[in-house]
């Protein structure tokens, strides 16, 4: 499998968790013999502005993140447009999902995957969409940018329980019809992490059953990284989704 990384996203651009020192080392060091890296470029102006104010734009400018959000959002695009061949994984840094139209919060600043889906629509690649988001939080700012299109469907996840969480998955992709199915890949549900609901074989199991989906519909599939913050199973389980794609 392709995946989608560039040494700038090992930087600690702030102080937040997401940004943490080690937190891509301790990915890299599980995936890299084992998939392909591809050293994205940063998305244009106008990609981001599919998604953002013009404000909020020249905000993350103004606080000196434009450069590695700017590379995240471009990371997503490039994600996003090769799993309609072959899927696909953005180990991108910083998250976006709390990244709404003109704000922005959570670690987050660009919202990577409404970008990417955006993207694709704008340039005629899909009509419709549908975005699983299994971080143990709320992806508001997903559901902010693309509340009023009709193309794409936005699903968060939000029960405490692993049967129910699994059993909502597969339901959800057993009635899953979209060109492009992109999973918002939170890890911070994890037994060891702040959520403390699914196993490493789960998220395994999650890219299985979206993978199929996918095949059904005779379309792609890809997961971008979103929260996940114990760096002693954060590889293993972004590992774990990457074979359930595969």
């Amino acid at each position: 499998m392709k995946v989608f990384f560039h040494s700038d996203f090992y930087e600690v651009y702030t102080s937040d968790p997401a940004a943490a020192e080690g937190r891509m080392e301790s990915v890299i060091e599980i995936i890299q013999k084992r998939v392909e890296i591809i050293e994205p470029l940063p998305a244009t102006k106008m990609e981001i502005a599919l998604a953002h104010s013009e404000e909020h734009i020249q905000s993350i400018e103004k606080q000196g993140l434009y450069p590695i959000a700017a590379l995240a959002a471009g990371a997503a695009v490039e994600t996003a447009n090769e799993s309609l061949t072959v899927p696909s994984f953005g180990l991108i840094r910083p998250p976006g999902h709390h990244a709404s139209t003109g704000a922005a919060w959570g670690f987050c600043y660009f919202n990577n995957m409404a970008i990417a889906f955006l993207t694709l629509q704008e340039q005629e690649k899909i009509k419709t969409g549908y975005i699983l988001d299994i971080d143990m939080h709320y992806g508001d700012g997903t559901d902010n940018i693309l509340k009023d299109n009709q193309g794409i469907i936005v699903h968060n996840l939000h029960t405490e329980d692993r049967e129910e969480f699994m059993q909502e998955v597969a339901t959800e992709m057993s009635r899953c019809k979209a060109d492009l199915i992109g999973i918002s890949a939170g890890f911070d549900n994890h037994i060891n992490d702040w959520g403390g609901v699914l196993l490493t074989e789960d998220y395994e199991l999650i890219g299985q059953m979206v993978k199929s989906a996918a095949q059904r519909n005779g379309g792609g599939c890809f997961g971008l990284l979103e929260g996940g913050y114990n760096h002693k199973v954060l590889g293993e389980n972004v590992m774990a989704l990457i074979r359930g794609l595969s």
